[in-house]
C-alpha cells in the first residue's frame, strides 16, 4: 500500500472562480492528505473547504504582490512540514516556489491555469519581466502542470520546458460528474427563487465577472430578444458587476437580467438554465463549458480548449463567432430546438474529464517525484485525509 503524502496547496485567493473550484474538487478527490493556503481574499471556496474539514491558512496580505506573503508562507511551511507544495496561479507560484526552495520542501509542483496566449497571463498583458520571472522561478519546481495543450504550448513559448530535474506535464481539469448531474428539483427551486415559470427560457453566463469573460457581448446581442419569455442570468461576481448592471439598464433590459453574485454551488443554477453562453475568446481550458455539459446543458461558446482540442465537439456545444450578433444567432438556434428537461443528459465525452482522474494523475506525479528525489525519506502518514477545521493567524 502506498503511503499518503502531506500536500499543501497554495493559491492566490479562494473566491469563486475556475482555478479555485478546480482546487476544491482536486482536494476532495485526492488520496493524499491536503491542506490549503490562500494568500488573500478567502471567499466561498475557503468557507466550503473548512466546512468539509480541511485546514485553510489565510496569509491575510492586502494583495497578491505583498512581500510579507513570503515570510508568512514560510511560517506555515515550517509548521506543516508538507511532503508536497503545489502552487496555483502566477503570484502564488512565484512566492510558493521560492518558499518551497527555502524551506527545502521535498516536492514542489506548480499548475498554470491561465496562460491564455503567449502575450497574456490571467487576463492581463504579460510584460517581458513577468515572462522572465515565471521562466526563472520554474527552476525551483520539480514539475509544471499545464491544464490544456494550449497552456503547455504557451509555457514552451515562454521557455518553461522539460529538462533534467523539471517536468512539464499535461493534466487536464476535471469535474465532479455526480455533483453536476441535472436535477429537476434544483431547477424548480432556482426558478421559484427567480420568480419565473416553466414557460420562461433562461440563458446565462457562469463565471467571475472580468472583462475577458465578455458577458457584455452576450447582453448586447440578446438585448432585443430579452423580455418576459427570455431572461438572462449572470451567475458569479467580480469587478465588472456594476458596469454590467449599468449596461443592462442602458439597454432597457434590467428587469430581465438576474445577477446572482458569488454562489457556493453552481450545479443548481446550471440545472435551471436552458442554454449557457460562454463569450470569452481567451479561455485556457473552458471549465464552465465542461460543467454545463456535465449538467446536460446546451452551450454556445467562442473558445474552449477542452472542446477545441478534441476531434469534434458534442452536438450540444455550438461554437459561435465573437460578435454580439453571432452569439445571439447561435443562442436562438439552440433555443429553437429545446431539450426537454426530462431528457437532459451529459454527452459521453464528459466522462473523460472526471475530476477523480485529474486528482489521480496529480497524486501519481507527487509520488513519482517524491520517490526519485527523496528515496530514503519516509513521507508523513496520517490516519485521516481531513482534520478539524481551523484558521491560522498570520505572523
Amino acid at each position: 500500500m502506498r503511503p499518503r503524502l502531506k500536500v499543501l496547496h497554495v493559491i492566490t485567493g479562494l473566491a469563486a472562480g475556475g482555478a479555485e473550484s478546480q482546487l476544491l474538487r482536486v482536494v476532495r478527490a485526492s488520496r493524499h492528505d491536503c491542506a490549503v493556503v490562500s494568500m488573500y481574499n478567502p471567499g466561498v471556496v475557503a468557507e466550503q473547504l473548512r466546512t468539509e474539514g480541511f485546514t485553510v491558512h489565510d496569509l491575510a496580505v492586502p494583495g497578491s504582490s505583498d512581500p510579507r506573503a513570503l515570510r508568512r508562507l514560510l511560517a506555515v511551511l515550517r509548521t506543516e512540514r508538507p511532503d508536497v507544495l503545489h502552487t496555483h496561479l502566477y503570484r502564488a507560484g512565484l512566492f510558493g516556489r521560492l518558499a518551497g526552495r527555502l524551506a527545502r520542501t521535498p516536492v514542489v509542483v506548480s499548475t498554470e491555469h491561465s496562460l491564455s496566449d503567449p502575450d497574456r497571463l490571467e487576463g492581463r498583458a504579460a510584460t517581458p519581466a513577468v515572462r522572465e520571472m515565471l521562466r526563472r522561478s520554474s527552476r525551483w519546481a520539480h514539475a509544471t502542470v499545464a491544464v490544456s495543450e494550449q497552456v503547455r504550448d504557451n509555457l514552451a513559448a515562454w521557455g518553461v520546458l522539460d529538462r533534467p530535474g523539471h517536468r512539464v506535464r499535461l493534466v487536464r481539469n476535471g469535474v465532479d460528474t455526480d455533483e453536476l448531474r441535472f436535477d429537476v428539483h434544483a431547477r424548480q427551486a432556482v426558478r421559484d427563487h427567480l420568480g419565473v415559470g416553466p414557460d420562461v427560457r433562461l440563458a446565462g453566463a457562469v463565471s467571475r465577472l472580468h472583462p475577458d469573460k465578455r458577458v457584455d457581448a452576450a447582453l448586447d446581442g440578446l438585448a432585443p430578444r430579452l423580455g418576459p419569455h427570455l431572461r438572462f442570468v449572470v451567475v458569479g461576481d467580480g469587478a465588472e458587476r456594476g458596469r454590467l448592471q449599468r449596461r443592462a439598464a442602458q439597454l432597457g433590459i434590467g428587469p430581465y437580467v438576474h445577477f446572482t453574485g458569488e454562489v457556493r454551488d453552481v450545479a443548481p443554477w446550471l440545472s435551471a438554465l436552458d442554454v449557457l453562453v460562454s463569450a470569452s475568446a481567451s479561455e485556457t481550458f473552458g471549465l464552465g463549458v465542461l460543467e454545463a455539459l456535465a449538467s446536460g446543458l446546451p452551450v454556445v461558446y467562442v473558445h474552449a480548449p477542452v472542446l477545441d482540442e478534441l476531434p469534434a465537439p458534442p452536438a450540444s456545444a455550438v461554437r459561435a463567432g465573437p460578435s454580439p450578433a453571432q452569439l445571439a444567432a447561435a443562442v436562438q438556434r439552440v433555443l429553437a430546438a429545446p431539450v426537454p428537461p426530462a431528457e437532459r443528459t451529459a454527452p459521453d465525452l464528459v466522462a473523460r474529464f472526471d475530476v477523480r482522474s485529474t486528482a489521480a494523475a496529480l497524486d501519481d506525479l507527487y509520488d513519482e517525484i517524491h520517490r526519485e528525489t527523496h528515496p530514503r525519506t519516509r513521507p508523513h502518514t496520517r490516519s485521516q485525509t481531513r482534520r478539524a477545521p481551523r484558521q491560522e493567524t498570520p505572523a
